[in-house]
């Protein structure tokens, strides 16, 4: 893969009663979504809100961190942060993906529910390493993504404890389990490719 992006979509997903919301940014999600983006070789980590207010949040940490006073008190925490896009909608993400890369990204998701043509994580390895193209994992919040969003998925990887009792990992945990399981100690190196940077594993 020519690319590797993380989303954390917080419009639109489901509400309790399945109807479409948007859910609150929290301020852990924004720095330690960051830091395992970072630790993992991610190339973006994009977060999605329609709402002004919660832009406005994440606007800030991210103006705090990479501009603003954070960056020289932690230069680490500079390193993940810089990895944050903020957008409005879904459609930006993919629309930026395919600008700098020339081509849509191959999309995976995850769910905490079973459902029908899910993939391992050995499978969803194995197609991000064979991908040419750039990759693109989304992560819902509130109680999932709605149809509309998955349908626009290629690919559905079994959720992290599929035969659990209790599956309600916070997203954060999530996105570090499931990075682990896809890359693990897999290292991204970067070579010349015409005289250009093309990240492959």
């Amino acid at each position: 893969m020519t690319e590797l992006n993380v989303c954390l979509l917080h419009y639109p997903v489901l509400g309790r009663d399945g109807r479409i919301i948007s859910t609150a940014v929290t301020n852990l999600d924004i720095h330690d979504i960051a830091r395992t983006c970072r630790t993992y070789d991610v190339d973006h980590y994009y977060i999605v809100t329609n709402l002004p207010a919660q832009q406005q949040i994440v606007a800030n940490v991210i103006e705090y961190w990479t501009k603003g006073p954070g960056r020289l008190q932690n230069p680490s925490r500079y390193e993940a942060l810089k990895l944050v896009v903020l957008k409005s909608y879904i459609e930006e993400v993919f629309e930026d993906v395919t600008r700098r890369c020339g081509v849509k990204p191959v999309i995976f998701f995850t769910s905490a529910k079973r459902g029908e043509g899910v993939i391992t994580y050995a499978e969803a390895s194995r197609i991000m390493e064979e991908e040419e193209g750039p990759v693109l994992i989304l992560f819902g919040t509130g109680w999932g993504m709605p149809q509309e969003i998955l349908s626009m998925c290629d690919h559905r990887i079994e959720p992290v404890r599929g035969n659990a009792g209790y599956n309600h990992l916070s997203v954060r945990s999530a996105v570090a389990i499931i990075l682990d399981r896809l890359i693990g100690e897999q290292v991204r190196k970067e070579v010349q490719v015409d005289g250009r940077i093309d990240k492959s594993n």
